[in-house]
């Protein structure tokens, strides 16, 4: 009985490690550790394609447990005033220093922008919580997180028209008199998906007749900013890796503009663009944008482009693949001289490297003062990686550098 005990654990414990060992670059720092968080991410998305295939719940229903899981209700404490407000009718999380007696002084203020791929997260998540409390003690600063709704439920354009609400609304020099913010020490930023609604906001809001506040700066963290080519360098060499796979990032772009399921295995094979967005496959030329480092072995091949009447079926969906609120790395030369001062921020681990990268590229070529970081060895979501037990040395010298390009930019 003994023995056979001992073997059962043995077979147990080599399963274990069977399943949450992954071929890691070996220069990426506390391997164990993101295989460990890996294997949750990897085990939810089993559970969730399994309750999709039965029936029971959609997948991002199921994968929305990441989002719950790390939901708090966030409090004021003794330096911070944490409020739960509408503007505009969308919901937002302010957090604000608190005033001495007769505080005149005008702040700085952070819009912040979540990421989940436009399917998860939330403001209220306690990462982000941790984040925004971090901004607001070391710049001083107003933070404005927004709570902007999600698909499946809500398809683009909705996530970004609530955000560009919320910022339109934020910008009236009334409100920023409100909470004391100075109207020119004002940024946008997010992260991944939060990153594609920041770079689409700054964008937009140039734009806009008659706006009078305009945003001083840009900090965009591993943002995705094009769907029109899914097979570039970092997609492919980066296809399995944590926190992003391939296959994850393309069924948030799918769900993001439908909830056709064969829209989704298009996209998985690049062969999603019709003859409307195939126009600006020259904006995600990767052969063109991307610096010859990061060519390595792969070589440039155009995606497919879809014609007649299988196009048309796909219309409503590919029309939103060529829209730039949608895509940012599709805005055309001219929309991007006037963009402010940008921070972008990319990892060598991470399928949306090379859209970061190719924005860089394009930004300085219009004349954007830009701040590029990229982490050799960083890998898709570090940001969210400073809470136990999930913290990272990689989050928390990413915050650090983030927070302190805010400081010196503001």
């Amino acid at each position: 009985m003994r023995f056979g005990s001992i073997i059962a654990f043995v077979a147990l414990c080599s399963f274990t490690a069977y399943y949450i060992y992954e071929p890691i670059p070996e220069d990426i720092e506390e391997r164990w550790k993101l295989m460990l968080t890996n294997s949750f991410f990897r085990s939810l998305s089993h559970l969730a394609d399994l309750s999709e295939l039965l029936g029971l719940k959609d997948y991002m229903g199921v994968m929305y447990f990441i989002t719950l899981a790390e939901k708090i209700v966030p409090m004021s404490d003794e330096h911070i005033k944490v409020t739960e407000e509408q503007f505009d009718g969308v919901d937002v999380v302010l957090y604000q220093p608190k005033k001495s007696d007769g505080d005149t002084k005008l702040r700085t203020a952070v819009i912040y922008l979540h990421g989940g791929g436009w399917c998860l997260g939330s403001s209220l998540m306690s990462p982000y919580d941790l984040l925004a409390r971090k901004i607001v003690n070391e710049l001083d600063a107003v933070v404005l997180s927004v709570e902007y709704r999600l698909a499946p439920a809500y398809h683009f354009p909705v996530p970004y028209e609530d955000v560009y609400r919320v910022v339109k609304h934020f910008l009236h020099k009334g409100v920023l008199a409100q909470y004391s913010v100075d109207p020119g020490r004002i940024a946008v930023s997010g992260d991944s998906a939060g990153g594609n609604l920041a770079a689409a906001v700054s964008q937009q809001l140039q734009k806009e007749p008659g706006q009078q506040v305009q945003l001083k700066a840009q900090a965009l963290i591993y943002p995705v900013l094009q769907a029109l080519d899914l097979n570039t360098p970092s997609y492919q060499q980066n296809q399995d890796m944590p926190i992003l796979p391939r296959y994850l990032m393309v069924r948030f772009w799918s769900e993001y503009f439908t909830s056709d399921r064969a829209f989704f295995r298009a996209m998985m094979a690049n062969t999603h663009n019709s003859p409307e967005s195939s126009s600006l496959l020259k904006f995600v030329n990767w052969s063109t944008f991307l610096p010859a480092r990061y060519h390595r072995k792969y070589n440039y091949s155009a995606p497919t482009v879809v014609q007649g009447e299988e196009a048309f079926r796909k219309g409503g969906a590919s029309r939103s693949l060529a829209d730039p609120r949608a895509s940012p790395l599709l805005a055309p030369d001219s929309a991007l001289h006037s963009l402010p001062k940008a921070y972008i921020l990319t990892c060598e681990y991470d399928v949306l490297r090379d859209d970061g990268i190719m924005y860089v590229t394009r930004l300085l070529s219009a004349g954007v003062e830009v701040t590029h970081e990229h982490y050799d060895t960083g890998f898709h979501g570090g940001l969210m990686f400073t809470v136990w037990p999930t913290d990272f040395l990689i989050g928390h010298r990413m915050t650090e550098n983030y927070i302190k390009w805010l400081k010196e930019n503001l």
